[in-house]
């Protein structure tokens, strides 16, 4: 009988075990490490060979047969207020030498209404210039930006099917290129191959209106050395 007892009270500390071990929360599990994405190798910095080119790209733009046309059609539609402002300015002229040869005995007050006459011209005359001269400048300018954006596609496709590397413009006399051999010009090209790309005729030459802007005229691109 004791045999059994001692049995049964074993199977009873092991059948509380058991229960105690349901009962009991299963201990989390623990999520793998994330895993760091492979650092990517840095690129190596490749060297080509350099195939430079230069252009005068503003006086290109006006150089074009396009471009010379925009700029006589702006100063043909200049040309009566410049006729008229040369006819004022001569009238001025004329008043002022007038003056100066005035015999010693005119009075006083004729000298001063005609010194009062000319100021008055001389100050419409200038007003009118000023304004004049700013008309024109905004059309020329309008009309050059119309056309630049025309021209730099050209430009753009001109150096990629040339396969250069790098493009300078050496339009402004502060270009910092000092000195450059003259077979990395393009700008004479560029107008060529605007010209073809167009299909605009040159227009008949024309001598420019005295005393109005003219327009800007292509020049070497290779800066003179600085002093």
């Amino acid at each position: 009988m004791n045999r059994n007892l001692v049995l049964i009270s074993a199977l009873g500390a092991g059948l509380m075990t058991t229960a105690g071990m349901a009962q009991a929360p299963a201990a989390p599990a623990t999520a793998p490490p994330a895993t760091q994405p492979a650092a990517e190798a840095p690129v190596a910095p490749q060297a080509i060979p350099a195939k430079i080119a230069l252009v005068a790209f503003e006086q290109a733009v006006f150089a074009t047969n396009e471009g010379l046309k925009a700029v006589q059609d702006i100063q043909t539609k200049y040309k009566p207020k410049k006729d008229q402002i040369d006819s004022l300015s001569h009238e001025v002229d004329s008043l002022k030498k007038t003056l100066q040869s005035a015999p010693a005995t005119l009075s006083d007050a004729d000298r001063a209404a005609k010194m009062k006459e000319i100021d008055t011209k001389e100050k419409r005359l200038n007003h009118e210039a000023e304004d004049a001269q700013t008309a024109y400048n905004t059309d020329l300018q309008e009309a050059y930006g119309k056309l630049a954006a025309k021209v730099s596609v050209v430009l753009k496709k001109y150096v990629s099917d040339g396969g250069y590397t790098l493009l300078l413009d050496v339009s402004s006399q502060q270009s910092n290129v000092m000195w450059a051999n003259q077979s990395t010009d393009v700008t004479q090209a560029l107008v060529a191959a605007y010209n073809t790309s167009s299909g605009v005729a040159a227009p008949a030459p024309s001598a420019p209106s005295a005393g109005a802007p003219a327009a800007p005229k292509p020049r070497p691109s290779t800066a003179a050395p600085k002093q």
